[in-house]
């Protein structure tokens, strides 16, 4: 027979490696699937501006010349 000890320390490291695996397999939902997606379009207006700012430079630089 296993020692009451022992057992329970065995119990208590397959509960945690089982709370482990099914944390890893959790599927996105809708809140997080929509802060990707605004996260994405934020990224791309941010390369947008940046992309702007770079033409009225460049439009400045040429103007000067």
């Amino acid at each position: 027979m296993i020692p009451s000890k022992k057992f329970f320390r065995i119990a208590l490291l397959s509960t945690l490696l089982m709370a482990a695996v099914v944390g890893c397999d959790r599927q996105e939902g809708p809140a997080e699937q929509a802060g990707k997606s605004l996260d994405q379009t934020t990224q791309k207006a941010g390369e947008k501006i940046e992309e702007a700012g770079d033409s009225i430079q460049d439009a400045v630089s040429d103007g000067r010349q």
